[in-house]
């Protein structure tokens, strides 16, 4: 096993690799960089705190098996730290006929994945769980829940320093070297450290990261795409329960905007799914010129958007006025009104694209020397992150 470890990128899949290191190797030294002042600013702080289950995904897929594993492993992780979470269940919806037949291939693929006890609901049984929700046909997914990933990742930290590890804030490693004897690296700042591994769990940046560690070219490229949240006022709070989610249409992209309650018993609302003009751009006025550049002159990107044009128009429309907003919402519940909505946050997810326009749904992991690259870890990544952990563990580093 190696002596020493570096990991940069300090969101929730580098603490849960570090933590699984240090678990796993106790003589071995484990560092941590991330870039901001705390850890998880970005997708791991901003996403709508769901466990998933599995539902969604390719049986075989690495993002199947590790989503099945991931989500048991991070309920007992919340268990044995008295970390906030629930499992409620959600209700994922059919709005009509065609989408009847998206949610029996959803059906048919989390018993393939091995859900237990999803069931569809009758009328009657909708009418109790989510009184407000409108259904032509309703699957209940009961293994699926919430959880507070900032109080996840807080724990995660709390065990990797007391396992001997370390974590250096506002450390942004830019140039690496790989030698005989290791792999040093070197910060913004000037400090140097030497390591016999270097594992790159950088989100947002994992691909130029990529590129500026390796010198080679990228194996794909990550497009930013920004979820806008609405959030239920107090008093229209009682139209939702649980988690309410739309058959998402095979045809496009991303699942649509959904209802979420969250650990704080507040109601969410979205997100949709908007190009963001800076990877780390969390409004519309954000726009970094150079990053702009490299997603719009991609030949992915122009091909993404040509089949995808529709799309892509609807979900800006979504963006720019809350009436657009509206009527998304309003397919799942439609006594909701634009006067039960207030400003939410907002996050942008790492999506990985490959040249020909087509979204990289899969986890992607590659290894280059003394280096390991986590290139794509999106939903359900936060979920999975400890599944994913020995996974990379057991593959890439052991």
């Amino acid at each position: 096993m190696y002596h020493s470890i570096g990991i940069v990128g300090g969101g929730i899949v580098g603490l849960a690799i570090a933590y699984k290191l240090q678990k796993q190797y106790p003589n071995s030294k484990v560092t941590l960089f991330e870039k901001e002042p705390q850890l998880g600013k970005h997708q791991s702080g901003r996403n709508s705190g769901v466990l998933h289950c599995g539902l969604y995904y390719e049986p075989g897929s690495l993002k199947a098996k590790l989503a099945v594993s991931g989500i048991k492993q991070m309920t007992a992780f919340c268990r044995d730290h008295e970390i906030p979470h629930e499992i409620c269940g959600k209700v994922v919806v059919a709005s009509d006929a065609r989408e009847e037949g998206f949610l029996n291939n959803l059906y048919a693929r989390g018993k393939a994945n091995g859900l237990s006890e999803l069931k569809y609901l009758t009328k009657e049984e909708l009418a109790i769980r989510e009184p407000f929700v409108k259904a032509h046909k309703a699957l209940l997914v009961p293994e699926e829940g919430i959880v507070d990933y900032k109080a996840v990742m807080q724990q995660l930290s709390s065990l990797i320093l007391e396992s001997n590890g370390s974590i250096f804030l506002n450390t942004e490693i830019r140039k690496v070297e790989e030698r005989n004897d290791g792999i040093v690296v070197k910060s913004k700042n000037g400090e140097t450290w030497q390591f016999d591994l270097l594992v790159n769990c950088a989100g947002l940046y994992s691909d130029k990261v990529f590129s500026t560690f390796t010198g080679e070219k990228r194996p794909l490229r990550i497009i930013p795409f920004r979820g806008e949240y609405m959030m239920l006022k107090p008093e229209a709070e009682k139209l939702v329960n649980h988690l309410i989610y739309p058959v998402p249409d095979p045809e496009y992209p991303f699942l649509g905007i959904h209802f979420t309650r969250m650990m704080d018993g507040r109601k969410e609302v979205g997100p949709n799914a908007v190009f963001a003009f800076k990877r780390e751009g969390y409004t519309n006025r954000d726009f970094s010129l150079n990053e702009t550049l490299d997603a719009i002159t991609y030949k992915g990107f122009g091909n993404f958007i040509f089949k995808n044009f529709s799309f892509s128009m609807g979900e800006l429309n979504s963006s720019l006025f809350v009436k657009a907003f509206l009527k998304k919402a309003r397919k799942l519940v439609p006594d909701i009104s634009e006067n039960d909505f207030e400003k939410g946050s907002a996050g942008v997810r790492a999506q990985a694209m490959d040249a020909k326009g087509k979204l990289i749904m899969d986890f992607n992991v590659v290894r280059k020397g003394k280096q390991v690259h986590v290139l794509n870890a999106p939903s359900p990544g936060a979920t999975a992150s400890l599944a994913i952990a020995d996974y990379i563990i057991e593959e890439y580093i052991k």
